[in-house]
Formats: structure tokens, C-alpha cells, sequence
């Protein structure tokens, strides 16, 4: 899904903390992007990287916490998305089977499969980095689960449109988040 080609037993590679590119080769002391030195901690003017996958933004040391070894163990970006292979936040072979280009068919709606995907594993409704949420019936439901927290929930001036999209994106949600 995301392009790794090294696998999860493969020895730790170095990574910009700043911007979370790995070391080309061992040879290559700095990164291309940033200019500073693999393994380094951040500028305090970055604006940091976050998880493709679980979209946790690295702390101010550009680490984040072990998914095998707990908080105790942190870890630069590149080896966090390495153990996601082991440690997934839900099933996204099942979810990118329901995806059509980049969007997704949730009941009789269509979506940003993006946004979906944030909300499922965030349970928070954003576009990410200034981009605006299109406003369409899924997107309706979801900010309506996000704020009152079920499907089953009376609204007042309900429309039957958003019940029927509030009930797909809770079946959605359960479906995605069985047995992890």
C-alpha cells in the first residue's frame, strides 16, 4: 500500500527526522531535502512528518513510539511505518477494495477515500493540510458520528439521506475495526 520494498525484519536504515526520507546509502550524510544529518533531531522551525499510515505526527525529537516495544522505545518515522506491517490500524486490504479511483461507495454515497480512511483510524473529520472537506452525505454523517457518537441518534429535522449514510458509516466503521 504505501511502497515500502525493504521488509519488516530488515535492519534499521537511517532517516531524516525533519522530513522522514530515508538514507539513500549508508555513504550520504545529509538530507537532500532539509541539509541536515540523518538521525539528527529536527529544526524547532519544522513542520514535521506524519505516519502514512496512522497519521501520528512525529514529537519535537522527530520519533515516534514503538508499536512492538510501547512508548519506552521511540523510533524515527521510517521504521514506525515499518512496523505498521505487523501492527495495522485496521483492514485496509478490505477498505481498498471498496475504493474506486479516489473515492469510495459507502451505502448509496461516495466519498473522499481519503478522508474516510483519516477518519476511520483518527475518528477526526479533516481534509488534512488546508484542503476542504467536500460536503456530500457521507462527509455529513461522518461529522454527525464525530459529534453525537452513534447511528442511532434522533435528529431533529433529520434528513432520511444522512440516517441512511450515518448507518453505513457506522456498519463502515465496525467492519473495518473487527478483530484488531
Amino acid at each position: 500500500m504505501l511502497g515500502l520494498t525493504r521488509p519488516a525484519s530488515a535492519p534499521a536504515v537511517q532517516s531524516c527526522r525533519q522530513c522522514g526520507a530515508t538514507q539513500p546509502n549508508p555513504s550520504v550524510a545529509f538530507c537532500r531535502r532539509c541539509g541536515i544529518t540523518y538521525g539528527s533531531a529536527p529544526s524547532a522551525q519544522a513542520t514535521l512528518p506524519s505516519c502514512p499510515v496512522c497519521y501520528q505526527t512525529v514529537a519535537d525529537d522527530g520519533l515516534l513510539p514503538s508499536l512492538v516495544s510501547g512508548p519506552s522505545r521511540r523510533l524515527p518515522i521510517a521504521d514506525h511505518v515499518v512496523e505498521h506491517e505487523r501492527h495495522p490500524v485496521g483492514d485496509d486490504d478490505w477498505l481498498e477494495s471498496l475504493r474506486v479511483g479516489d473515492r469510495i461507495r459507502i451505502g448509496e454515497a461516495w466519498a473522499p477515500f481519503d478522508l474516510v480512511r483519516r477518519y476511520l483510524v483518527t475518528g477526526i473529520v479533516d481534509a488534512g493540510r488546508g484542503r476542504a472537506v467536500l460536503h456530500d452525505a457521507v462527509v455529513t454523517a461522518i461529522g454527525q458520528l464525530a459529534r453525537w457518537g452513534t447511528a442511532e441518534v434522533d435528529v431533529f429535522a433529520d434528513q432520511e439521506e444522512w440516517r441512511a449514510a450515518r448507518q453505513a458509516v457506522t456498519r463502515l466503521m465496525e467492519r473495518y475495526h473487527r478483530d484488531r
